[in-house]
């Protein structure tokens, strides 16, 4: 009686199919691909926020060494003026690598002083109001 069983039920076997690794491997891949556009995305805006930092650094020493010896706005300055004044050691690089542009005098209230190459770089009005 148990052979007749078998006969009429055919057994199935248990286990994954290819199809089924194949769309768990997708779906993993989907996951990870959209996890390095979140890394990235995460990346370039810490980048922005530190550039922005050290354009507002570089604006705070040039205003402390105009207040310093008593310069008024519209001199000619040079950065390595702030180096020798000892406002920084060296001069600041965008954290991207780039290099920033300085201003060859010291610019009115509300002017920043270095801008950075990067076009996403920049602060927005409000806070260089302040500078």
């Amino acid at each position: 009686m148990n052979s007749l069983k078998n006969i009429t039920r055919p057994s199935r076997q248990r286990g994954t199919t290819l199809i089924e690794l194949s769309v768990v491997i997708a779906v993993l891949l989907l996951l990870v691909g959209v996890l390095f556009i979140g890394i990235t995305a995460w990346k370039n805006g810490a980048n922005t926020a530190a550039c922005i930092v050290n354009l507002s650094s570089i604006q705070k020493a040039v205003r402390g060494y105009q207040n310093m010896n008593g310069i008024p706005n519209g001199t000619a300055i040079d950065v390595t003026a702030l180096t020798t004044g000892g406002f920084w050691t060296t001069s600041p690089v965008c954290p991207t690598g780039t290099s920033y542009v300085f201003s060859a005098t010291i610019p009115n209230q509300g002017t920043a002083y270095a801008t950075c190459t990067v076009a996403n770089h920049a602060p927005s009005t409000a806070n260089v109001a302040n500078w």
